[in-house]
């Protein structure tokens, strides 16, 4: 019998993929797309600042489809709310009925999540949430599981952690107040590799830039 539809939410960060991995072992869901939001003026991915060629190779790399959601610099709340509306009323009208997302405890984010993907009859799937973050990097680790801290938020966390590779040398040396999966928004990173990839994304760290008060790390892709 043929399983129920979904996308999934792709920020091309660690905890989507881990949503991802968790949801390919269930099989009971058939991820059909990898949806991504990209600024239309940097052509990276909103808030993580990946290059839109990155986020190809990981598609490529997971032989899944890559939808780009492109919203302007900067993006209004409901200009936001409206485009994310149509991309998945369209994915409704191709057969999809659930929208997988990598959340693993803000119950503010999950609340909105809900609220908005139950007003078009999609179902939303939380396949981390509520997991252990000590346990589920360490998890994330053990598995295989390859990431490069992009994004870092200096009133959270020190700025010369971007750039850093995600592993137990850089869990152990976070800051007690920092969440290990960076779910307050500490960090974000870049997978690019774990069991879930046909071959790794080879990528190489470039300048740190601060932007609207954020550090990022440009990686660029590896010849």
């Amino acid at each position: 019998m043929s399983r129920p539809k979904a996308i999934l939410s792709w920020s091309s960060g660690k905890d989507s993929a881990m949503a991802l991995h968790r949801t390919l072992a269930a099989k009971e869901l058939e991820v059909v797309c990898l949806l991504a939001t990209i600024s239309d003026a940097f052509h990276r991915v909103s808030m993580h600042g990946v290059r839109e060629e990155l986020l190809e190779l990981q598609a490529e790399s997971l032989g899944i489809q890559l939808q780009k959601m492109m919203i302007p610099y900067p993006c209004p709340n409901a200009v936001y709310e409206e485009k994310m509306s149509e991309v998945l009323s369209f994915w409704k009208r191709k057969g999809v009925t659930h929208v997988i997302f990598g959340d693993l405890f803000l119950e503010d984010i999950r609340k909105y999540r809900e609220e908005k993907i139950t007003q078009i009859d999609l179902t939303p799937v939380f396949p981390v949430w509520g997991k252990d973050t000590a346990n589920l990097a360490r998890e994330m680790l053990g598995i295989g599981f390859r990431a490069v801290i992009c994004c870092v938020d200096p009133r959270k966390l020190d700025a010369q952690f971007v750039g850093r590779e995600f592993n137990s040398s850089l869990v152990r040396d976070l800051p007690a107040n920092v969440d290990p999966c960076g779910e307050n928004g500490e960090f974000h990173t870049f997978v690019y590799d774990g069991p879930i990839f046909t071959k790794p994304i080879r990528v190489q760290v470039g300048e740190r830039v601060m932007r609207d008060g954020f550090q990022f790390a440009d990686l660029t892709a590896r010849t």
